[in-house]
């Protein structure tokens, strides 16, 4: 980006300060997964048989409370930085699910418990997923013992502890039992005809989301408390409850109960009659959205301690209790996490069809009513094994204006290449296919200035992206996109060298490092007056001046920034410089790092960048709940081309670290009020959108 110097001009200095993250998510501290490029786990796969690389579905990261950053974890990602093994005995499935370092287990068997109600008691950083449908768990379940963490359960069938005593006192064989656990995600299960209950959340579990799962005959579908605490905060969204007489769930004691678009059902004619739905016991405070009853006996039920607020749902053929109200504080989901409400009417036949292990396992946002096609998948590989040798020929070989996802996935090694992908090609997603996303690498080294090979000029900031995105619905996972202009050597020309650019609305990153020196990723929008929403979460970005820039409304979420030294060694530098239209949101960093192997007190956060000398333009930085190295300076905004940062929207809250701020807000260092905060999130720099796979 060309810092173009011109004179000062005055502007009307605003006085309010507009930012967005949840309130309530806690500072990220340091990011889990490692806060330089060699922490990301070991990059080799190993199996109990043979290497296994891990499958897009198996390192996906958890919704809902499940991916608040809290109690020193940031959100929930399971063992997707560790090795994939693929297991089909009880003792490899023990042996892994029980190691201390952090592992993404395939399930490709069916699995016997011995002796019958065992439950093996899973160690934190752990993805264990079904192959498809052949992952089952006969005879008994997992256990989440005090402190566990980072845990995901998906796409497994666990089944059959049953020991021929309906409502068995005897013996508690549990689906999945947590006991003082957190963070865990439990999605697209199918647990059934177990000994006592067929999910437990006990001893003040919390961060929990449990979705997508079918949930069926038992008598305890799924409990929740056992302590007097009031401190949990769990998500339950889009379950099929059927068959079961109670625990619908049984929510006892819970700060935060988020219950949506589940769909409870007393099959007729069956021998199990439901007592009751969703309850809402102790002191909890629940929020129960467009769920959908079916012949449930008290499908809504909440003490006179407890809170309960209803909104849309549906209830056919129910009798009984249908309650609401209560005391407790209002509370807003939305200041947590974002999330989309499916129709009530809806949910029945979404969850008949969307609930339980999935032959091919996607994403909650591939089960929902609003995406019909299966992606078509585009291989590539540079060795000829694929499809396509290049990225941009399996680019060009989307068809225009493709109704649904294509995803081109990518084999592991290094493409020298530009890519672009044009605005008539949406719902495009290219996925490194590798255990790691520095095995696959898109890399070229053009600069504002290179010369162009067709020798019609050289090409400007923009052109020069190693990846230019100019299509609606876009996605990049699991790999790094990079520019390696040489400064040192090219002196003669600029040193804006883009490695990503984004020019389209929801845009997702997930699980990327975008490396470079200057100008590194620049978010930017088709046009001056459109839209453009850029999510990036679970990433690192690399890079020296102004390398976090452009007119986007961007939110680099849950990921490291890495401070880089320039060409010359020296250390000094800027993050991002936003040129944000006029009411329109700019650059958000929440909930990530900030650091890197410069000098102290040498990196200023963000300055204004008015393209163009554009006076109309309110450029703004917010950075938030993040954790700032000791490279920041005391006074981490300043001025650029003659415009003053002062005039426009940067500011900070509860951040932390070496770097942060150590007093009360000054003109120097505007810091936001919990009031000021709390009036835009992350769901509102993202609007109606949210980001999926």
């Amino acid at each position: 980006m060309t810092d173009i110097r011109r004179k000062p001009r005055h502007r009307r200095r605003r006085t309010a300060v507009a930012v967005g993250v949840p309130l309530a998510l806690t500072a990220a501290g340091t990011f889990a997964y490692g806060t330089d490029l060699g922490l990301f786990g070991a990059d080799a796969q190993a199996s109990a048989s043979a290497a296994t690389a891990a499958p897009a579905w198996a390192t996906a990261t958890a919704d809902g409370f499940a991916s608040v950053n809290a109690l020193g974890q940031n959100g929930t990602y399971g063992g997707r930085d560790g090795r994939t093994v693929t297991v089909k005995t009880l003792a490899d499935l023990e042996k892994y699910a029980t190691a201390a370092e952090p592992y993404v287990i395939v399930v490709a068997a069916t699995i016997d418990m011995k002796p019958v109600g065992k439950e093996i008691r899973v160690a934190s950083d752990k993805t264990i997923v079904g192959s498809g449908t052949s992952g089952q768990i006969v005879g008994g379940g997992f256990f989440l013992g005090t402190g566990v963490h980072n845990v995901i359960i998906r796409n497994l069938t666990i089944r059959d502890a049953y020991q021929g005593v309906w409502n068995d006192k005897e013996h508690d064989f549990d689906g999945i039992q947590m006991d003082g656990a957190h963070h865990v995600w439990i999605d697209h299960n199918d647990i059934r005809h177990m000994a006592d209950g067929l999910i437990d959340s006990r001893k003040d579990t919390t961060y929990l989301t449990v979705s997508w799962n079918k949930l069926s005959q038992e008598n305890k579908a799924f409990g929740i408390g056992w302590t007097e605490n009031v401190t949990a905060d769990i998500t339950i969204h889009h379950n099929w409850i059927r068959e079961t007489e109670q625990r619908n769930p049984s929510t006892d004691n819970v700060a935060h109960a988020h219950l949506y678009n589940n769909f409870l059902e007393d099959v007729a004619g069956t021998d199990i009659k439901s007592s009751y739905g969703n309850y809402s016991r102790g002191g909890t405070n629940m929020i129960l959205e467009n769920s959908y009853f079916q012949g449930i006996t008290n499908p809504v039920v909440r003490d006179a301690t407890a809170t309960l607020v209803q909104r849309g749902n549906v209830l056919a053929g129910t009798t009984g209790k249908n309650e609401s109200g209560g005391t407790g504080a209002a509370w807003d989901p939305k200041k947590y996490y974002a999330y989309t409400l499916d129709k009530a009417a809806d949910v029945p036949a979404l969850l008949k069809s969307g609930a339980g292990p999935r032959a091919s396992l996607g994403t909650t946002a591939a089960t929902t009513a609003t995406t019909k096609a299966a992606a078509t998948t585009l291989t590539v590989a540079a060795d000829g094994s694929g499809q396509y040798r290049t990225v941009q020929a399996a680019v060009n070989a989307v068809p225009v204006n493709n109704p649904s996802r294509v995803v081109i996935s990518v084999k592991p090694g290094t493409y020298r290449e530009l890519v672009k992908v044009p605005s008539n090609k949406p719902h495009v997603t290219i996925q490194g296919s590798g255990g790691s996303r520095k095995d696959t690498t898109i890399v070229y080294n053009n600069a504002s200035g290179t010369p162009k090979p067709d020798g019609s000029g050289t090409y400007g900031t923009g052109g020069s992206a190693t990846v230019a995105v100019e299509a609606d619905d876009f996605q990049a996972r699991n790999l790094t996109i990079s520019n390696d202009f040489d400064e040192a050597a090219h002196q003669d020309i600029a040193g804006q060298a883009v490695a990503l650019r984004t020019a389209a609305d929801k845009v997702l990153l997930d699980g990327v490092i975008v490396s470079g020196d200057q100008d590194t990723l620049l978010v930017d929008t088709a046009s001056k007056d459109k839209l453009g929403r850029v999510y990036m979460t679970n990433s690192y970005v690399v890079g020296n001046v102004d390398f976090i820039f452009g007119r986007a409304t961007a939110v680099i979420d849950k990921s490291v920034i890495t401070l880089k030294k320039r060409w010359n060694g020296t250390s000094a530098g800027y993050v991002t410089a936003p040129s944000t239209a006029a009411g329109r949101k700019g650059i958000l960093i929440a909930n990530s790092t900030v650091n890197g192997d410069v000098s102290d007190r040498t990196f200023y956060l963000g300055r204004p960048w008015h393209a163009g000398g554009d006076a109309t333009l309110d450029p703004q930085t917010t950075v938030r709940n993040t954790t700032l190295s000791a490279a920041i300076r005391t006074t981490p905004w300043t001025d650029m081309s003659g415009f003053s940062w002062k005039d426009d929207r940067f500011a900070e809250y509860k951040n932390k670290g070496a770097g942060a701020a150590t007093g009360s807000t000054s003109t120097d260092r505007p810091l936001l009020t919990d009031a000021q905060a709390a009036n835009q999130e992350v769901a509102d720099w993202l609007g109606d959108w949210t980001p999926s796979a």
